[in-house]
């Protein structure tokens, strides 16, 4: 009896292990998909708390549609926003100022608006949060 629940045991280990590896390692991206078919998918992966994942459809566009400035605007916006959930302030912080840095051209009319002002909001939001907790700190 005891060897069955050692084995069973195991057997739970080691499917728990497999679960978390697949979560989290890389994953095989179709070539044929388009930039939104990518960015879709980072979406949904990112709807799912797949963070690991999402991030690599999202690299996946910036890489394979270096041109597309629109796609690859929108997937560097969509990474900060992941560090952001993840509560990884300062990386988020600093990839929302270098996406902003975008819009400091002469062609930033020809770029999506939503973008740079998502990112203030959310660069806003970060701020309080550093506000507060050196409040707290003190």
């Amino acid at each position: 009896m005891k060897l069955k629940r050692i084995a069973l045991a195991a057997l739970i280990i080691t499917a728990i292990a497999a679960v978390s590896c697949v979560s989290t390692g890389s994953i095989e991206i179709p070539n044929d998909l388009t930039p939104a078919e990518l960015i879709q998918r980072g979406q949904e992966a990112s709807d799912r708390n797949r963070f690991n994942v999402s991030l690599q459809y999202y690299d996946a566009v910036i890489e394979r549609f270096p041109y597309d400035i629109d796609s690859v605007i929108a997937a560097e916006y969509e990474i900060a926003f992941i560090h952001y959930k993840q509560k990884n302030y300062e990386l988020s912080k600093t990839e929302f100022t270098r996406l902003l840095e975008r819009y400091n051209t002469p062609d930033q009319e020809l770029l999506p608006a939503q973008f740079k002002i998502l990112s203030n909001i959310v660069l806003g939001k970060i701020a309080e949060i550093e506000a507060i907790r050196k409040k707290r700190d003190k």
